[in-house]
């Protein structure tokens, strides 16, 4: 993600629940993306990406939505910190499709659009 400002200017603009949703779904790329050896680059950029989602969101968001964002940041950092590794690694990549599949559900949950 290069120009930061633009697609946080673009992201900002859509309500709390969107913007959550929006999150959701690139959980979801990464549990996708993860399982294909060719798309390493895609699925760290997806974790840098939703790690400045968070930041963007998490202080507009009620106080129990935003503690469960912080920590998914914290485990989109370790995976960040440790990619070279995580990715060259079968089961640890695999550790990775899991999570980002539970948190994809979570925060999609927490959006509160599976309501409507």
């Amino acid at each position: 993600m290069k120009d930061r400002s633009a697609v946080r200017e673009r992201y900002l603009r859509d309500a709390l629940p969107t913007r959550l949703g929006g999150l959701a779904a690139n959980l979801s790329r990464i549990k996708s993306f993860a399982a294909h050896d060719a798309s390493r680059d895609a699925v760290e950029s997806l974790i840098d990406e939703s790690k400045y989602f968070i930041e963007w969101t998490a202080a507009e968001a009620e106080t129990k939505t935003a503690a469960e964002l912080v920590d998914l940041q914290i485990q989109l950092s370790q995976w960040q910190y440790n990619w070279v590794h995580i990715w060259t690694d079968p089961v640890q990549r695999r550790q990775i499709v899991e999570a980002s599949n539970v948190w994809s559900k979570r925060v999609l949950e927490l959006s509160g659009l599976l309501k409507s």
